[in-house]
This record gives structure tokens, C-alpha cells and sequence, in this order.
């Protein structure tokens, strides 16, 4: 990832960073929302990319509605109160759909102004529940499972692949961290046979994490499970190790890739993330990863593919509406199926994705491989 942060000018915190491709006046203009700076910048820019790259291809076969798109990008730094800011500059620089964002807390907050300017949204990560199941946010969908599919996923695997009988819950108390392990608390109390032995959250950006880590020893968890990013279960799980804590790590998607495994070195072999289904023998996802390849001398990011998908839905939901009109483009997108790099999907009632999932990957020899 390190040529990632040479390639990307760095915002200062803060500010919202906001560039155009092309400003022709006859474009559409797609709007990206998301992280491109600090600690989680690699999962925003590894989505802005695929959403580039999307736009090229979508451009070189006559672009929507017989115009060029172009993309207006916007830095969130993750943070609710810069996605605000940054959305409402998207929307008064003529957005008319947006992929994004990136975290859950600042989708959240910047949808309150895409759903007031009536743009669509698409997102490629944000998977906290509200966000389809509670009707708020109508103009919503995401290419990524939900967080309550991710919860039953990893309570599972916890009681019946690790055996667990003592579970310490670990967040960093935002929308999408703490929402996610209490939707794993709910699933491991259904499930029944497991203690929670503690949930506690932790301030993110923490420089010493030596507390958490002595009440998860304390609590003699056979698994710890985390909700949150991959910055901090880097550390923590460091000190973990360090320490020699006998639990096993277990996060959920803001872990998955080699953001964690870059930062956590050594001492990330043997922890388990959820991460979006291995669709890497799709014949598209193998043509896109050759094309990222050669465009930026690295293997595609976390949400490169979900980025991608998001834009191709976009763009198809246009074209079979004929318009970019609210409500007519809401209920083409209801509709759209598309063969994407994830496989065939399409948007359920509460525009979530149907045909993509999430599975369980363990950190060996220094990779995730997927282990069910």
C-alpha cells in the first residue's frame, strides 16, 4: 500500500479535498464519497479506483445516456461531520449520483443531504444495518452484505469451527465498530452455549492499548472478537501477542485485507476476519485485477471490486430508466441485474445486495485465505 500514499496528496484533517475529471458541461457527473486520507485511506482508495476504472469503461462504450461521465471526488477522512461538509459540496458541484462512502458513520451522515438533493446512493462498504432496514434512508443500496449477515456469520463460526465458550466483545464505539458487535452479542445469545465475558469499547487512534488487552487476559476469552478498523486490531492484536494472550482474534470487514496484515506483521498470522466472498476465478474480476495491475503496479484493494460495482450499477440503473430522475432511476435500480466482478447481482427491497456475501478468512503465512 505504500505506493498507494505516494500516488494520493495527503488532506489535512479536517478538510474535505474535492477534484474533477474533466468539467466538460454535457457530463454526467458521478460523484465519490470516501476516505482518502489518514490511517483508513487505502479502503477509500482502493474503492475511488474501481469506481474510476468503471467510469473508464463505461465512458470508452458510450458513457450514459449518450454522455461522458465524469467523477467529482470528495475526502471524508471517515469522519461524519467532514462527510457532511463534503456532501454538500458534491451536490453544489452538480453530483447526480454518488458512489460512497466508505465508513458507516460518515455515510450515515452524508446521506441526510444526498437523500434531501434526491441523488442515489451506492456504497461499497458501509455495511451498518440502519442503513437499509430501518427505511431511512430510501435512496440508499450497497454492493456489500449487511453487518446482521456478518454477525451470524462470525457467531457461528465462533461457537461451531472455534468452540468457543468464553467471548470478549471489543469496539471502537462507532456506527459501524459497536453496531457490529451488538448485532454478534445478539446472534451468540441466540446460538446460546457461549459467555460474554466482556464487551467494552476503546478510543480509536489510541497510542497504547494496554488496558483492553489486560481485561481481555483477565477474561480468559477463548475469542475476542473486534469491531472496528484495521488501524487498531493492528495494534491491538500486537500486544496481544506480545503479551501472550491465549485468545483468538477475530474481526469482522474493516480488518479483511492487507492493510491489517501490513501493520500487524508477524504477529497477524492466525487471526480471523470476515471479508466479501472470493469471486477471484470470475473471468471479470480476473480481467479488472490485470488492468489495476498494470495501470498502478499493485494488486487491487479491499473494495476495489465493490467500487466497481457500485459505478456499473449505477450506470446500468440509468440506461434502463432512461433518465436520471429520482424516483425513475430508485426503481430502475430495483430492477438492474448486472454481471459484475462479484458475480451476478442485483438490489433486494432494502437495496441491499443480492448475490454477494461475506466468508470467513484466516491470516496464514501473512495472507487471508478463506477457510469457510
Amino acid at each position: 500500500m505504500k505506493s498507494i500514499f505516494k500516488a494520493v496528496a495527503v488532506a489535512a484533517l479536517g478538510l474535505a479535498v474535492f477534484t474533477a475529471q474533466g468539467f466538460a458541461a454535457d457530463t454526467v457527473k458521478l460523484g465519490y464519497g470516501g476516505v482518502i486520507s489518514g490511517d483508513l485511506a487505502p479502503y477509500g482508495i482502493s474503492a475511488l479506483r474501481g469506481a474510476e476504472i468503471a467510469v473508464d469503461d463505461i465512458n470508452a462504450a458510450g458513457g450514459i445516456l449518450g454522455k461522458q461521465v465524469e467523477v467529482l471526488v470528495g475526502d471524508d477522512v471517515c469522519k461524519p461531520e467532514i462527510a457532511v461538509n463534503m456532501a454538500t459540496k458534491l451536490v453544489s458541484d452538480g453530483a447526480q449520483m454518488i458512489v460512497g462512502h466508505i465508513c458507516s458513520g460518515a455515510t450515515i451522515a452524508a446521506n441526510k443531504i444526498y437523500k434531501d438533493a434526491n441523488l442515489i446512493v451506492a456504497s461499497p462498504s458501509s455495511t451498518a444495518d440502519p442503513l437499509t432496514l430501518t427505511g431511512e434512508h430510501p435512496n440508499f443500496f450497497r454492493t456489500i452484505a449487511y453487518d446482521g449477515a456478518q454477525a451470524k456469520l462470525m457467531a457461528s463460526f465462533v461457537t461451531k469451527e472455534l468452540k468457543a465458550k468464553k467471548v470478549a466483545l471489543v469496539h471502537d464505539k462507532g456506527d459501524y465498530g459497536k453496531g457490529q458487535m451488538d448485532l454478534a452479542m445478539k446472534e451468540l445469545e441466540a446460538i446460546g452455549g457461549v459467555e460474554i465475558v466482556l464487551f467494552e469499547g476503546v478510543t480509536t487512534g489510541a497510542v497504547d492499548f494496554s488496558a483492553i488487552v489486560q481485561k481481555i487476559k483477565r477474561s480468559k476469552a477463548d475469542v475476542t472478537m473486534w469491531g472496528g478498523y484495521h488501524s487498531d486490531a493492528s495494534k491491538i492484536v500486537q500486544l496481544l501477542k506480545k503479551k501472550r494472550v491465549k485468545t483468538t482474534f477475530f474481526g469482522g470487514d474493516g480488518m479483511y485485507g492487507e492493510n491489517f496484515t501490513t501493520l500487524a506483521g508477524k504477529y497477524a498470522d492466525g487471526v480471523y476476519a470476515t471479508g466479501p466472498n472470493d469471486t477471484s476465478s470470475n473471468p471479470m474480476y480476473k480481467a479488472l485485477a490485470k488492468k489495476h495491475q498494470k495501470k498502478y503496479n499493485e494488486d487491487p484493494g479491499t473494495f476495489f471490486f465493490t467500487g466497481y460495482a457500485c459505478a456499473q450499477a449505477l450506470a446500468a440503473a440509468a440506461e434502463k430508466a432512461g433518465s436520471l430522475d429520482y424516483d425513475k432511476l430508485r426503481a430502475a435500480m430495483f430492477e438492474t441485474k448486472i454481471d459484475s466482478p462479484l458475480g451476478p447481482i442485483g438490489f433486494d427491497k432494502n437495496g441491499d445486495v443480492v448475490g454477494a456475501g461475506f466468508s470467513v478468512y484466516k491470516v496464514i503465512d501473512g495472507k487471508y485465505t478463506q477457510v469457510n
